[in-house]
């Protein structure tokens, strides 16, 4: 079982556990139903739609590496509110972020509590931030926005987890390097509850 809160447990067998990349799951998911998506947001949609399809999911949880602004390296947020960081139609009288026509929410709020974690909004787009000054989002990632929505959509439970690999500043691409590897094992003891 995933003990998400006091509340809420998802067993371990109906889960899908969603990773944008091999380097971020390791070995240590090998033995669950998990898929790796690729870099981005149209691939992580596709992927995600199609795992749901085949596997008919009771709980979502994506776990990966994320720059994070206020957060130390090596700390994981619970992401329980998620921004598309790249939409930009504000030349045609739209707000910032906000999706053109789609009636969904500039901030997508979609996202479990789990206990213990500090809470962060996720900007998540198509480009590897290294010069972050946007305010409205804390946690910066490639995937998750699209991830929240289509569980939204498909009415499935969303936990989305991240480890901070760097601060989305100057050095960020090497502390990412660096960082992205060791994101596994401390995934593996939140969500399986071991130490090594």
């Amino acid at each position: 079982m995933i003990k998400i809160n006091s509340e809420t447990q998802f067993p371990i067998s109906e889960t899908l556990f969603v990773f944008a990349l091999e380097s971020e799951a390791g070995t240590a998911f090998n033995h669950i139903n998990k898929i790796t998506t690729g870099i981005g947001k149209v691939n992580a949609a596709i992927e995600l739609t199609k795992a749901i399809s085949i596997n008919k999911p009771k709980l979502i949880v994506n776990l990966g590496s994320a720059g994070g602004i206020g957060f130390s390296k090596g700390e994981i947020i619970c992401c329980t509110k998620f921004i598309q960081r790249d939409m930009d139609a504000q030349g045609l009288g739209f707000e910032k972020f906000e999706t053109p026509l789609s009636n969904i929410p500039i901030v997508l709020e979609n996202g479990l509590k789990m206990d213990g974690l500090k809470e962060g909004t996720c900007g998540s787009g198509d480009s590897f931030e290294m010069n972050h000054i946007n305010t409205e989002y804390d946690v910066i990632d490639m995937e998750a926005y699209p991830l929240a929505l289509i569980a939204l959509q498909e009415n499935i439970p969303f936990l989305c987890l991240k480890y901070i690999s760097d601060d989305a500043g100057s050095d960020a691409a090497n502390d990412w390097s660096v960082q992205v590897h060791l994101a596994s094992e401390a995934f593996k003891k939140i969500i399986f509850g071991q130490k090594d």
